[in-house]
């Protein structure tokens, strides 16, 4: 059974962490898989936007497999090391828009995996976590970074200090998800927004998205200086020209990416 389905249709990367017998927890061989499917996904010229769920209807990915990985050889510090898996969490930059569809258990390194996404969709019945402070731990994917930047201080750092868990409402309240739907209708959901991400100019977006995330860390000046830089770059391409042309001419434009 491959632990990691990923199919791309219609310029939408499908990646579904496979093991719902575990609450599709993520073993070393299933995080190594997501890491190739995440480098092929940023350089894939056929996949535009990516959705991101877990299999069944009880789990998007409750974190690391707890029995099986610190079991394991080599020691869990080691294989942990992000520089040996470069991913969504850390090491690997993806400048294209990334869904979470989060469909339930949304843990530890799930609840990682879903911050290292642009757009979070959640199902009702989900609920999110980082437990690792309760293995006497502290979240290692990028959770004690990514969360106080996605929800106010506070709210982060409770999260991080006692391990509790908070449901969809909760989330949604604090702004950790962009939206809260039924669980039938969160892969229509999923979808739906990235359809609408692809009417949009595919290279545009990747500027915005690296502006935006790149700009967070910088000063405001150094941050403007990168915006006029990716704009000049953008005036450049062919789908700029495209997009003028359409809106002159009253038409849906036609990307090609260029």
């Amino acid at each position: 059974m491959d632990t990691v389905i990923y199919e791309i249709r219609d310029r939408i990367a499908y990646v579904t962490i496979n093991r719902p017998h575990a609450y599709n927890s993520c073993d070393f061989p299933t995080y190594q898989r997501l890491s190739e499917v995440w480098q092929d996904f940023a350089h894939n010229d056929d996949a535009w936007v990516a959705i991101l769920t877990g299999a069944g209807d009880k789990a998007f990915c409750a974190g690391s497999d707890i029995k099986q990985n610190f079991n394991a050889k080599p020691e869990p510090a080691e294989a942990f090391n992000p520089a040996n898996r470069p991913d969504l969490m850390r090491g690997l930059e993806v400048w294209k828009p990334i869904i979470a569809a989060v469909n339930g258990h949304c843990n530890g390194g799930g609840l990682e995996m879903a911050l290292g996404c642009d757009i979070r969709v959640a199902a009702d019945t989900a609920q999110f976590g980082l437990g690792e402070v309760r293995l006497g731990l502290l979240p290692g994917g990028g959770g004690t970074q990514r969360l106080p930047r996605t929800i106010p201080l506070g709210d982060a750092l409770w999260m991080l200090y006692t391990g509790e868990r908070i449901d969809a409402v909760e989330a949604h309240r604090l702004g950790l998800v962009n939206r809260v739907v039924p669980l039938a209708d969160l892969q229509a959901t999923a979808e739906a927004m990235a359809r609408k991400i692809l009417e949009a100019a595919p290279l545009a977006v990747r500027a915005i998205k690296q502006a935006a995330l790149e700009g967070l860390s910088m000063p405001l000046a150094d941050g403007l200086r990168l915006e006029s830089n990716l704009f000049r770059l953008l005036a450049t391409t062919e789908d700029s020209v495209e997009g003028t042309r359409a809106f002159a001419e009253k038409r849906p434009p036609e990307w090609q990416a260029r």
